[in-house]
């Protein structure tokens, strides 16, 4: 019989906050299951989970005198796997960007421009980050990481068509959360899911 795990009891918290290391070390440790879980929960890869879990672990034990209710780890823990995994998402985004903006002119952009192209980045990643986990993971690996579709299916043990689908489903749901409220920011979104969607295909949409 598997032992289920808890989350540290508030009075190992309390003393961790009063700067016990015993009891900081066994907080951390103890978090870390839990941490782990969310991390594979909300980000695009295992490896990005494991990363998302270490900094997340590292915030909770410089920072754990910064959380005000003791009974509240779990949230807390969670909105920081969260963040991190929308951090990363974006840091995809904004290389790919940066890539993708780069003209064989190397043509400056204007502080406008600079400014609207980040706004698409964050705009992209808090969508991207709102997807379901198997629909964010095939768009990230597929789109943003530019893999080639067969070592994404292979790496998410799908089908080449069952692949494709999820895909498929992925970008229409991007698009569908990406919506203009009116016309003028809807070719601007239009934009950018154009560019999630076809990032790897060097412009040409495909699955």
């Amino acid at each position: 019989m598997t032992r289920r795990l808890h989350w540290p009891d508030e009075r190992l918290i309390r003393a961790a906050q009063d700067g016990d290391v015993a009891s900081l070390t066994t907080v951390v440790m103890d978090s870390q299951p839990h941490v782990r879980k969310f991390a594979l929960s909300l980000c695009a890869s295992p490896q990005d989970a494991e990363d998302a879990a270490q900094e997340a672990l590292i915030i909770l034990y410089r920072k754990i005198g910064t959380l005000r209710a003791t009974g509240a780890l779990g949230s807390w823990m969670f909105r920081i796997v969260r963040n991190e995994c929308l951090r990363q998402v974006r840091s995809l985004f904004a290389r790919s960007e940066e890539t993708a903006a780069e003209p064989e002119g190397c043509v400056e952009q204007s502080a406008e421009e600079a400014v609207l192209r980040r706004m698409d980045v964050e705009r992209i990643a808090a969508a991207v980050g709102a997807l379901p986990r198997d629909q964010r993971q095939v768009l990230v690996m597929r789109d943003v990481q530019g893999l080639p579709g067969h070592a994404v299916a292979r790496s998410l043990g799908l089908s080449n068509a069952a692949m494709k689908s999820r895909l498929h489903r992925a970008r229409a749901a991007l698009r569908h959360s990406l919506a203009p409220t009116d016309q003028a920011t809807g070719q601007a979104a239009d934009r950018a899911a154009d560019r999630a969607a076809s990032r790897s295909a060097g412009g040409e949409v495909r699955p």
